[in-house]
């Protein structure tokens, strides 16, 4: 009895775990969203909907971008914090929504950054450009950062909105070089490149892909890039740190994550499939034309980025006095 009970558990056993394995090798079963949280048309819809074409590719479903746009980012990011967390309903977040708005909102955002998501992957990061307009006669940080001490009142700097990098990195270069500018927002980088290019505003802190068609036209000089190295594609462009600024950096990065709680063989899962998708050629290449550049790795990266940025912008944003409501 005991020989024939044991075969009957094996028996059993076996094809139990023949199941468990073909569940967990089933993800994904249907299509899979992800919540952008701007409007379509702009660089965080054309890198979730490139990468998203890849990486339907490569699970055989249908990938779904959908633009939950409007308070900087905070409503697709509370939608898909309050969603099953089963790996179907993902969030591109950007450093504004995973590291920043925490600190620039007063009342209590509808997700917390830390506690409410699994990170994924570290898709992308975006750099900017130190671009100056016409009104400034500076050829170089040094010249700028000398201007500021002795002017800084009468001069401005553009930004494509408060609290937007464009803003919290203009103020962290004040606070850097011990400088003085008054900050000018607008509504998007566009209108204030428009205005900075025809000398209504002095400089800017503006991402490389919407500023570098106007340096290279000639409406705007770039003094500096704000990563902490030199671009390949752009190597006569020195840091903004080795011109004048040691250590300053401003980067917008992007980053996919799932709702906290999603299984971890999910987000293994989707963390080998987003390096898969953004190690393909055709989509880096796309990626980097848009002026994106590709990073990837493991989820832990993520994790760090997200802390370490949290970190920064919250001196930054307590000690001008920042609030969006």
């Amino acid at each position: 009895m005991k020989k024939l009970t044991k075969h009957l558990v094996c028996a059993v056993a076996l094809p139990l775990s023949i199941m468990a394995g073909a569940a967990q090798a089933a993800y994904p079963e249907k299509p899979v969203h992800i919540v952008v949280p701007y409007p379509a048309g702009g660089s965080t819809d054309a890198l979730a909907r490139t990468v998203g074409q890849k990486l339907s590719d490569i699970f055989k479903q249908p990938v779904v971008v959908e633009n939950r746009a409007g308070a900087s980012g905070n409503i697709g990011a509370g939608h898909v914090a309050q969603s099953t967390p089963d790996g179907y309903t993902l969030f591109l977040g950007t450093s504004t929504a995973l590291s920043v708005n925490e600190h620039l909102y007063k009342e209590k955002l509808p997700y917390n950054p830390q506690k409410d998501f699994a990170p994924i992957v570290l898709a992308t990061m975006l750099p900017s450009l130190l671009v100056v307009g016409p009104s400034l006669d500076v050829k170089n940080v040094e010249e700028l950062t000398a201007l500021l001490k002795e002017k800084g009142d009468t001069i401005n700097y553009a930004s494509s909105s408060n609290g937007t990098p464009a803003h919290l990195g203009g103020e962290l270069f004040k606070q850097m070089t011990g400088t003085n500018a008054r900050h000018i927002p607008y509504k998007g980088g566009a209108p204030a490149l428009v205005d900075l290019a025809s000398g209504q505003t002095d400089y800017m802190l503006a991402i490389l892909p919407e500023s570098m068609p106007l340096v290279k036209s000639g409406k705007l000089r770039a003094l500096g890039v704000t990563t902490a190295e030199r671009l390949p594609a752009y190597p006569d462009i020195p840091t903004v740190s080795e011109a004048g600024v040691p250590g300053y950096e401003l980067i917008g990065w992007y980053a996919f994550m799932a709702p906290a709680g999603t299984p971890q063989d999910v987000l293994d899962t989707l963390n080998k499939a987003f390096n898969q998708a953004l190690e393909d050629a055709d989509t880096r290449a796309r990626l980097e034309q848009m002026g994106f550049e590709v990073v990837g790795g493991p989820a832990e990266k993520l994790a760090a980025m997200m802390r370490s940025e949290s970190a920064k912008w919250k001196k930054v944003v307590d000690d001008v006095g920042i609030t969006l409501d």
